[in-house]
């Protein structure tokens, strides 16, 4: 129901338990609608609900409605304050208690439904007295292992509700009770007794069949599809629970004394100054009151280069401290500091829900009543018709169990999980369906900068000696000595590539170190003073050029001195990763409009957009203005994918169409997005969008043919063509050519590009 004009609203979101299909969506979104003034969307894969609601409902009144309608629902924890586990892991391969009982539940009913299912449809197979041994270990299976389809059926029938579980529950049950006369009183009971496999039901020989094999293959097929499918799903929360493990659990506070205490992270308040040690995070966003610096921001914010900071910086909570001790003043805490943002950010995206879902969604609210309609109907049919009560009974029967929707099932998650397995092989890793649907048309891509499309890591570019000088392999070697008393990045870039240049394990020692805060280091090495400093004016020629060509260029030069004497020029940047000329002509060749989108100078990014050849570019950009700049591009009529690898990157990667992480990013980030680039080779951004399209189109064939054996099964079970035997060999043989359909992923190869070549 619409808000009446002038009447304020509220968003509230709601974890909501015990939805196992499309229907219970359907259910919690009507009954949630019903209040005035409501409206609600119900996400099944991540189990929450987003109402939007007036401001005289409270919170407590929108969880008794979903109650009421025979769920569970709390409000959930503010994101920032979860535990790194909960309950549906904490991304290190642990599970929790319900999963390690469904896992049993699931392997225990194949264990005995295995053999029932093969002495029923092989006749060959059967002994004396077999249809016994196949009622002993029917029953368990029946009772307990399909006890929780049983269950959710009775609660959906005390609410008036009828669902997947409802068709499940009823054809155990109808198969089950069935075959428990026949053995009893049908006459199946005798010990020598067969029962033979036919496509259509024979006449009555004054011995009742028996349909074991429904009673098994129904639970056992469901669990089967529902585990795969809580396997598909598994890791939806992982991106807010990364953002939790990145805030700082606890912070020590400076008192006015100089003494320190640790309090936890919920107990600062605005004002207070806290120590950041070398290799810490920042807790908070702040500002700078003593101490100097450099700070990484790549995690944050895309900065690829280290920021120095000192008294009277901005820090923004997340970064982390590279260098000496920092005393900051927490400026903001708690919702307002950035990451906060970026959480509810990626909430909100989260909370959307594909075109392709919610067709879905209004498939199942009448699906399930039509089966339990037209299953009534076939057995007033026949009963009407005069025809025996056991035909009667055992159309009604098939009607149920051809019904139930174990293709429907199997249709997402076999494919995502074939597609994984190849995309492992190819590195590009599938992890959800809800934003493949948008890549049918894919024209647009953001690309982020740093980690990316670049290195992420500092390193030496160039090395420009003046002449008639000590070269610049010597030069290096003495910059690279001086460089193993720093702290700082590039002083650590320059060490590194001399270390590797020079062949050398151990470079020469360095003596009389100091490090000159915002210019460089000095030391003594093999008795030369030796300085790493910023560049001043007084430069030779050849160097003069070799700067301005470095700041064209967004890098980072430092010069070298020798004994007071300029002798080199070094720059060090965040250099462009070899793969990623090839990725966005490819890119343009798909007919996709590359944009760069990165927090990064407008210098570095103007360099890698013309270097790749990528005409619009958005430097600056904070998460915000990513996430934003994808809704533009969405309102624009672009179906729009984000790659990136940080967390600045993650609310854009939840927001768009396709989201696209590189496997040596973040946590939040590969949380965040639908597919990953595991091997971290931006070469596999192509492979990935071509996978996830192949994988969209074989979800599709499954999806058109689970509806299609319902619209062909269905009639036939109901004019008696298909005994409840047959029935269930029909459900399971649509779910093999499901699984069958998706196992072709395995063998799937990227189409052929023709790649321009760049210089």
């Amino acid at each position: 129901m619409g808000a009446e004009p002038g009447v304020v609203l509220v968003t509230t979101d709601l974890t909501v338990g015990g939805m196992t299909c499309a229907a219970c969506v359907t259910r919690v979104e009507k009954k949630l609608g019903k209040l005035d003034g409501v409206t609600a969307t119900v996400n099944l894969a991540t189990g929450m609900a987003r109402v939007s609601h007036p401001a005289g409902i409270s919170p407590d009144e929108l969880v008794a409605t979903v109650e009421k309608a025979g769920y569970t629902a709390a409000l959930p924890e503010p994101p920032m304050k979860q535990e790194p586990a909960d309950g549906d892991g904490d991304g290190d391969g642990d599970e929790s208690e319900g999963a390690r009982q469904e896992r049993h539940r699931l392997v225990v009913t194949a264990l005995l439904a295995l053999p029932v299912l093969v002495l029923s449809m092989a006749p060959g197979l059967q002994f004396r007295n077999w249809q016994w041994l196949c009622f002993a270990l029917a029953a368990p299976v029946a009772v307990w292992g399909a006890w929780p389809f049983h269950v959710r059926a009775v609660r959906g029938l005390r609410h008036s509700a009828a669902t997947m579980d409802t068709l499940v529950s009823l054809g155990v049950v109808a198969s089950f009770a069935w075959s428990s006369y026949a053995l009893f009183l049908g006459g199946a009971g005798d010990p020598g007794m067969r029962m033979p496999f036919t496509f259509v039901p024979t006449a009555s020989d004054g011995v009742a069949h028996i349909y074991l094999e429904a009673a098994v293959g129904v639970p056992l097929f469901v669990l089967a599809g529902r585990f795969l499918e809580a396997r598909a799903r598994h890791g939806t929360g992982e991106a807010l629970r990364s953002l939790a493990r990145l805030t700082a659990k606890e912070v020590p506070v400076r008192e006015d004394d100089g003494s320190e205490r640790l309090i936890p992270i919920e107990e600062l308040r605005a004002a207070q100054v806290f120590a950041v040690r070398p290799g810490e995070r920042v807790a908070t966003d702040g500002q700078v009151t003593e101490g100097s610096s450099a700070v990484d921001l790549s995690l944050v914010t895309g900065e690829s280069e280290p920021v120095e900071v000192g008294p009277g910086s901005p820090v923004v909570g997340g970064a982390v401290n590279a260098g000496g001790l920092l005393l900051v003043r927490a400026t903001a805490v708690g919702a307002d500091t950035q990451l906060a943002r970026i959480t509810r950010l990626v909430t909100e995206a989260q909370a959307g829900k594909a075109r392709a879902q919610r067709l879905a969604d209004s498939v199942a609210g009448v699906f399930v009543p039509v089966v339990l309609a037209l299953a009534v109907t076939a057995l007033g049919f026949w009963l009407g018709a005069g025809a025996d009560p056991q035909a009667a009974i055992t159309a009604c029967v098939a009607v149920l169990v051809v019904a139930c929707p174990c293709a429907l099932g199997l249709a997402t998650p076999t494919a995502l999980m074939a597609a994984t397995g190849r995309g492992a092989q190819l590195g590009v890793l599938v992890t959800g369906p809800q934003a493949l649907e948008g890549l049918q048309h894919l024209d647009a891509v953001v690309l982020d900068k740093t980690g990316t499309l670049t290195t992420g890591h500092m390193t030496v570019t160039r090395v420009t000696a003046v002449l008639e000088g000590l070269g610049s392999d010597a030069v290096l070697r003495l910059a690279g000595a001086v460089e193993q008393g720093s702290e700082h990045p590039l002083g650590r870039a320059v060490c590194a590539y001399a270390r590797r240049e020079s062949g050398e394990q151990r470079l020469p020692d360095v003596s009389e170190f100091s490090a000159l805060p915002g210019r460089g280091v000095r030391g003594r090495v093999e008795g030369r003073l030796v300085e790493v400093l910023a560049p001043d004016e007084d430069l030779p020629a050849v160097l003069v050029d070799a700067l301005t060509a470095s700041e064209s260029a967004a890098r980072t030069p430092v010069v070298v001195r020798v004994d007071g004497a300029v002798e080199a020029l070094i720059e060090v940047g965040d250099v462009v990763r070899p793969g990623s000329y090839r990725a966005v002509d490819r890119l343009r060749r798909l007919g996709i409009r590359p944009v760069l989108a990165t927090g990064d100078r407008e210098a570095p990014a103007r360099a890698v957009a013309q270097a790749l050849g990528i005409e619009e570019v958005h430097a600056r950009c904070t998460p915000e203005g990513k996430a934003a700049l994808v809704r533009e591009l969405r309102e624009q009529g672009y179906r729009v994918a984000v790659v990136g690898d940080g967390v600045n990157d993650a609310a854009a990667l939840a927001g768009a169409d396709l989201g696209i992480a590189m496997g040596s990013g973040t946590d939040v980030a590969i949380g965040a997005a639908d597919v990953t680039l595991v091997r971290g080779d931006i070469e596999a951004l192509v492979d990935a969008v071509l996978l996830a399209r192949r994988t969209l189109g074989t979800i599709r064939t499954n999806l058109v043919w689970a509806f299609g054996y319902n619209v062909v099964t269905v009639p036939l079970a109901m004019v008696g063509l298909l005994n409840p035997m047959l029935a269930a060999a029909a459900m399971s043989a649509s779910s093999v050519l499901v699984v069958a359909n998706s196992l072709r992923l395995r063998a799937w190869q990227p189409s052929s590009i023709p790649v321009r070549r760049y210089a």
